[in-house]
């Protein structure tokens, strides 16, 4: 359940649905499997997972929403090979060379026969909503992941008035000045990763992992023209993570000032655990986050 990676979005109004109403509108659109022709199936299931039935998990105010995706495994290359063999044995058997959209009939006709025979996957996605913070935080390390899972919650919701964080300063403008610097704002250092990009368009880029950004050849590239698009951060000890240009944070660890609150708390099941990581996260995240705006001049509200 810990989040790993923040795709975060503001809510440009108030949100005010109870956690009640909000899951009798996710209900309409609880997860079922893949039908035995279906490429994938798409829904919500219960953040505290097999055996639970609450489709919102509700903590110190702030709601936990849990999509799920199953897919259908029908590699390409196989299908393919055996479009084919059957595009060959039916332009044999007729003397004549098939058109394009026979074909595309029958290689549709192929995979309607093969996907009650195939193999599925699923994935979950998490995000979790902070009305009081006018948040919502999405685990997904790219934006389309994000928007998609925030598309779905729409159509449940009839409407979702959020936008990506928009900061008064660029990131990669801030953090470009920190590494020439050698310097980050008050709670925040520099750890021992980075990219850096060319300005031009297909600009070369330079990846530095594992690596002291101290060193006069990272202050080279900067003034070369180079800026940082993505940097590895810590904030005051308790969460480390690599920050982008987007604002979007990825591989997000816990530190162990936060593991130690964790394992302080005595619980006897995993619901309560879930209840527990739950509430840390999310009080952890509900002084970040701002601060996070603060690291860039606030937030742009025009």
């Amino acid at each position: 359940m810990w989040f790993k990676n923040l795709s975060l979005f503001r809510f440009s109004e108030p949100f005010t649905l109870p956690a009640a109403d909000l899951t009798e509108k996710l209900e309409q659109m609880r997860f079922k499997p893949c039908g035995s022709h279906d490429e994938s199936s798409f829904g919500w299931t219960a953040p505290l997972g097999r055996g639970a039935e609450l489709l919102v998990h509700e903590a110190n105010g702030f709601l936990m929403v849990c999509g799920k995706k199953e897919e259908k495994v029908l590699p390409t290359a196989v299908i393919n090979e055996m479009v084919q063999e059957k595009v060959l044995e039916v332009e044999t058997q007729q003397g004549s060379k098939l058109s394009k959209k026979e074909r595309t009939a029958l290689k549709d006709e192929l995979i309607f026969e093969l996907l009650p025979k195939a193999f599925s996957f699923s994935r979950s996605s998490f995000a979790y909503i902070d009305p009081k913070g006018g948040w919502v935080v999405v685990d997904a390390a790219s934006t389309k992941k994000a928007e998609d899972l925030l598309s779905s919650l729409r159509r449940c919701l009839g409407s979702l008035p959020v936008v990506p964080i928009n900061t008064v300063e660029k990131p990669s403008v801030a953090m470009t000045e920190w590494l020439m610097k050698n310097q980050a704002p008050t709670g925040i250092s520099i750890e021992d990763e980075c990219e850096l990009r060319s300005p031009e368009e297909e600009g070369g880029i330079i990846r530095c992992k594992n690596h002291d950004l101290a060193l006069p050849e990272i202050k080279n590239h900067l003034q070369s023209g180079k800026q940082a698009i993505k940097l590895a951060l810590n904030w005051e000890d308790r969460i480390s993570f690599i920050l982008d240009e987007e604002l979007t944070v990825k591989r997000l660890r816990f530190l162990d000032l936060i593991q130690d609150q964790v394992t302080d708390v005595d619980v006897e099941t995993d619901a309560e655990r879930f209840d527990v990581d739950f509430s840390i996260m999310t009080l952890e995240f509900s002084n970040f986050l701002p601060r996070l705006l603060e690291l860039f001049g606030g937030e742009n509200k025009s």
